[in-house]
């Protein structure tokens, strides 16, 4: 599997809001999603992705997000194989998120 890039919620969040546009696909389950979720993410379970990647379009920059940043590790690498131009991993994933950037998302 490819080596993907991190970034931080932080980062993420200032990037942002500096009007940078990133895909955020987020790799968890729809019950997950039901609990915590960041506005405007595209949802595809990771057992899912490998199957419907072709609904991404690889020359966008992608942000693969989940619960501690496991599960979308490994979505990265994969979309990074497959040809994806510009992949990051959200560094602790949705939970990192909701205690650096919006507390507005529970935690669980």
């Amino acid at each position: 599997m490819t080596p993907v890039a991190t970034i931080t919620p932080a980062d993420l969040a200032a990037r942002l809001a500096q009007g940078e546009s990133f895909v955020l696909l987020d790799v968890r389950e729809p019950v997950e999603l039901a609990l915590a979720r960041i506005d405007g993410v595209r949802a595809i379970p990771l057992g899912e992705l490998v199957r419907r990647a072709g609904e991404l379009d690889p020359d966008l920059p992608t942000v693969c997000i989940c619960h501690h940043g496991i599960r979308s590790a490994r979505a990265a690498g994969h979309l990074a194989s497959s040809g994806f131009r510009a992949v990051f991993n959200l560094a602790g994933g949705i939970d990192r998120w909701s205690a650096e950037v919006d507390a507005r998302i529970p935690r669980y």
